[in-house]
């Protein structure tokens, strides 16, 4: 395995906590601000760290909208990004097997408020089928810049790319989808929940899902010049893999990557699975490269 498992994993969750994934993790100020889905409330939360691994108490930041045709279910995969002041949430809503994406704002990080009644993004095409989903968004030059995933909602199919002035009116690019399942066996059914870095020295790298088949997943890098066109795989794919016999035995999901450049160290925070349990984990590797 390309990175190593932290010895005290999992470090979220738990039976008392119960489920939670599909994490986002941020510098927030001098702490570690860690966005995530919390299934059994069916709601986004966030949680709070001052070392990345041992956390503050939960709390909800987004449940389901009762009123709402569209996350009247539950909402989860979220990334929330702090601009000008203001937190900004791009969340997945769900209903009737159905997968949308929403927008919320905060003054404080903590309690936002729905900004639109309609979803922002929903599923239109072929290939989109019944569900966007897992939305991670850049600032770039006064755009933001979305890379969702898409397809079925229990596990989607392909990595898509969306551009926006404002935040909430985004137009789809129009080759959709611009990443789909790879050749090894590792990642040969499909793949999803991506996390998008820009760098000065690699472009942008893209950290996602890789499904070996709809039960069995890990965790692999991508990089390209513009975040859309000719992306190259890590030849040290899969970065992360499940490890029998523990708490994550059968999937790893979901990578959430940071780089400290003082310890040149990258931790990656992802969602492991056992059975229907699911805890979050971290891992971390020395030097830069990871191509």
């Amino acid at each position: 395995m390309f990175f190593e498992k932290y010895k005290g994993n999992p470090i979220f969750g738990g039976p008392e906590r119960g489920v939670c994934f599909d994490v986002y993790v941020t510098h927030d100020g001098e702490k570690y601000r860690m966005d995530f889905s919390w299934r059994d409330h069916k709601s986004v939360a966030v949680a709070f760290s001052d070392d990345g691994v041992h956390f503050d108490e939960p709390i909800i930041t987004l449940a389901p909208d009762p009123a709402s045709a569209w996350e009247d279910e539950r909402v989860n995969r979220n990334c929330v990004l702090k601009i000008d002041g203001v937190y900004k949430m791009w969340y997945t809503g769900q209903s009737k097997g159905k997968s949308y994406i929403g927008y919320a704002e905060s003054a404080d990080g903590i309690h936002f408020a729905r900004m639109c009644k309609d979803p922002i993004l929903s599923p239109e095409t072929d290939f989109e089928k019944d569900s966007v989903m897992n939305p991670c968004v850049l600032y770039e030059n006064g755009v933001y810049r979305m890379w969702y995933a898409a397809g079925e909602t229990y596990e989607p199919n392909v990595l898509c790319y969306a551009e926006s002035t404002d935040g909430i009116h985004f137009k789809k690019y129009e080759s959709n989808p611009i990443f789909g399942h790879g050749d090894l066996e590792f990642e040969q059914d499909r793949v999803g929940g991506c996390q998008v870095i820009r760098t000065e020295d690699m472009g942008y790298l893209m950290f996602y899902i890789g499904y070996k088949d709809i039960d069995t997943a890990c965790i692999c890098a991508a990089k390209s010049p513009d975040g859309i066109h000719d992306f190259v795989r890590s030849k040290n794919n899969p970065m992360v893999t499940a490890t029998p016999g523990t708490w994550d035995e059968n999937s790893v999901y979901k990578p959430s990557m940071l780089y400290d450049k003082e310890k040149d160290l990258w931790t990656v925070w992802f969602n492991g699975r056992r059975g229907t349990r699911e805890y979050v984990g971290c891992a971390t590797r020395h030097g830069r490269e990871l191509f």
